[in-house]
């Protein structure tokens, strides 16, 4: 629906409400993986509208209604980062080396850490950042990924927002460089820096489509989840790449390699466990609910404990994210209880 610039124009905040509405969620994207964070993207995305309706009487229809919330929401963005000291949201292998043989997680360890949150795929409803431009080098679903998303946590602010604007969204560079009021010379300088660290750092993992008659993928999956709610830690072990990885945010320990993941497995897998997954889809990628029932507990139903992401490299588990926060399995849309 189209609403009559005239409305607008005079202020009517149901009709601007209506011109901005269609943005949200290609907003809430964009400005969550400037931050690695679904609330803070949310929170930004309230303010980008606050700002422009606020600022309405200056938009002039130069460029598009988008373009300029783009510019809004980037600079509110940029100002969010630059007034902190933490700008980086990580995860546990970007803190510090692996543990090579199995050590009990230490919650209070990384208490000072913001860690990166995984974004749900039910926030994702038909957004494909509004028709990239022609410039763009990765599609919705690779910039979107947790790794992808991580590895641009590592960029300074600036970097990253060109990134995005360049590759992600397909913006030419001179609109770049005037969303970001610098030269044209310093968005390419900034590009070709962000571009070599991404290329360094993220592997392209695979996106499995469930809905798709893959009987491979889907049969990889079927296995994952079976071997999970049995315990059976050889099967899981099996679905691993050499040089698979696990982390727990909020714990800062991660393992990396079968061996060092099937010590980790061992102790959290003892017997008086019991574990159900449910499936739900995060950044793109195979995610689940995990519930732990415990024998010290035998009346009580399985209880949401963590969300796994997992990450796909040539049809074997490259890596599972396991963050270990009861909240986000009700934020996907979970239960918080399974009956045991």
């Amino acid at each position: 629906m189209t609403v009559a610039p005239a409305r607008y124009d005079i202020g009517d905040q149901d009709a601007f409400q209506e011109l901005v509405e269609p943005y949200r969620y290609q907003l809430q994207v964009h400005c969550y993986r400037m931050l690695g964070s679904f609330q803070e993207a949310e929170d930004l995305v309230q303010e980008t509208f606050l700002r422009a309706w606020r600022a309405r009487d200056r938009f002039e229809g130069r460029t598009s209604l988008r373009n300029w919330l783009y510019r809004i929401a980037t600079n509110a963005c940029l100002n969010a980062l630059e007034s902190t000291t933490r700008s980086r949201r990580l995860l546990p292998h970007e803190i510090g080396p692996s543990s090579t043989s199995f050590e009990l997680p230490r919650r209070d360890v990384g208490t000072e850490i913001l860690w990166l949150e995984p974004y749900p795929d039910a926030a994702l409803p038909d957004v494909a950042d509004g028709a990239p431009g022609p410039e763009a080098r990765y599609d919705m679903h690779e910039s979107i990924q947790l790794a992808f998303v991580a590895a641009i946590q590592q960029l300074p602010a600036r970097q990253r927002a060109v990134l995005l604007l360049r590759d992600v969204l397909g913006w030419s560079t001179n609109e770049t460089a005037e969303l970001l009021e610098s030269s044209v010379a310093s968005v390419n300088s900034a590009l070709q820096r962000a571009r070599a660290s991404i290329e360094a750092s993220t592997p392209r993992a695979e996106t499995l489509d469930l809905s798709a008659e893959d009987v491979k993928q889907r049969d990889l999956v079927g296995h994952y989840v079976t071997a999970w709610e049995a315990s059976d830690i050889d099967s899981l072990v099996a679905l691993l790449r050499q040089d698979a990885v696990l982390s727990m945010p909020p714990f800062p320990e991660w393992y990396r390699g079968p061996e060092a993941i099937r010590s980790f497995l061992s102790w959290g897998m003892r017997e008086e466990r019991r574990f159900r997954l449910l499936a739900t889809r995060a950044n793109g990628q195979v995610a689940f609910g995990q519930y732990i029932w415990q024998a010290e507990h035998a009346d009580a139903p399985l209880e949401a404990h963590a969300l796994i992401v997992l990450t796909f490299v040539e049809h074997a588990i490259a890596a599972m994210t396991i963050f270990v926060d009861p909240r986000l399995v009700t934020k996907f849309g979970l239960p918080a209880t399974l009956a045991a």
